[in-house]
């Protein structure tokens, strides 16, 4: 039997307002746990008062509620299943010879609007808000802040001395395996920002907490210009830091990352964490209409085999299982142990397969 126009929009709507409900709630509490957590972070901190970390920690809700948005399609699903279930509404459908399959896809369908709204236009709000509270952070709770800048002309590192000088180092391009630069400039200012002197040189590289420099000129006002061989500057940067430094993921748009996913290959800088973040992003409109079938899976026949309690341990469960499997997959992504793509779509293809092989089993075996 065809699934008329109607009932489509009725059990897309059913779901849609289930899903909002849960989503809504979730927001909210992890929206409180985070003011909660950062009035903890900020308990010594005289500038973190109540009214500024309210405000962090608004900045901070949307990309939480980005993180949750699997789990209250999960849950709201399941919710809604369970409703037009106990109320016999699916019984009718079903006793009418709609298929699962077929009072599935308006869910389904909704679900991947969600996901590609979520991706293209909640996403880079998200960015924003992550940028200026990863700002806030920094000013306010000592979060440290980005030390490197990337751009078409090359890429700026920032280091200081105990002292509070600071020093600029801007190079070409950076290779991974040796941690060297080609073609740096240093710049040294004094604790009052005053410019001391500059150093020009083929290459410098990074060994033992020291850049080790080459070929180089030293320049300063109103002396004449050094050249060397070789000279060390101590540094409490590592390749690490360095890599760690770029902007977050987080905090760039879904437009913006494969331009600087690009830009870091063709500095030289690994570009891992940003490539996992995008592709993540692009998984996950497919994740959202997973979790519709993940949680038909344990929905549909509650009336009959009669639990709450299976609704509820079948969807901790599956949330719980997730999240593990997305945690252990994106650090052998980040850890270049499986392909980044793979790990990234990991988590949307085993709930595809395990949810569809169920159903299959239960509703045509």
């Amino acid at each position: 039997m065809h699934l008329g126009k109607t009932l489509s929009a009725y059990i897309g709507r059913h779901f849609f307002l289930w899903f909002s409900s849960v989503f809504g709630a979730m927001a909210v509490v992890t929206f409180l746990a985070d003011y909660i957590e950062l009035i903890r972070r900020g308990g010594a901190k005289v500038q973190a008062t109540l009214s500024v970390l309210f405000e962090m920690a608004a900045l901070q809700a949307p990309q939480t509620a980005q993180e949750v948005l699997p789990f209250a399609v999960l849950f709201g699903t399941m919710l809604a299943f369970w409703r037009l279930t106990r109320s016999n509404e699916l019984v009718i459908v079903r006793a009418a010879g709609v298929s699962v399959w077929q009072f599935l896809m308006p869910a389904v369908l909704v679900a991947l609007v969600i996901g590609i709204i979520a991706v293209t236009v909640f996403n880079p709000l998200v960015s924003v808000a992550a940028a200026a509270f990863e700002k806030l952070d920094a000013r306010i709770l000592g979060g440290g802040g980005n030390q490197t800048m990337l751009s078409d002309a090359g890429f700026w590192l920032r280091q200081s001395d105990g002292a509070g000088n600071q020093i600029i180092i801007h190079g070409g391009k950076f290779t991974s395996p040796d941690t060297a630069i080609d073609n740096v400039t240093i710049f040294f200012f004094d604790s009052h920002t005053r410019f001391t002197s500059r150093i020009d040189a083929r290459s410098a590289r990074l060994e033992n907490g020291e850049w080790v420099i080459e070929d180089g000129v030293r320049w300063r006002p109103d002396q004449p210009s050094e050249t060397f061989a070789r000279w060390r500057l101590p540094t409490q940067l590592t390749p690490r830091k360095i890599e760690q430094s770029f902007a977050s993921p987080d905090t760039m748009s879904f437009w913006d990352l494969p331009g600087f996913i690009k830009l870091l290959e063709r500095s030289g800088f690994p570009a891992q964490r940003h490539r996992l973040h995008y592709d993540v992003l692009l998984a996950r409109p497919f994740l959202l209409a997973s979790m519709v079938l993940v949680a038909a899976v344990f929905s549909l026949r509650m009336q009959r085999r009669g639990g709450t309690t299976l609704i509820v341990v079948g969807g901790v469960a599956s949330g719980f299982v997730l999240f593990v499997v997305s945690n252990i997959v994106f650090a052998m992504g980040l850890s270049a142990k499986v392909p980044v793509a793979l790990a990234a779509w990991t988590p949307t293809g085993v709930s595809l397969i395990f949810a569809a092989s169920v159903l299959l089993h239960l509703e045509d075996g």
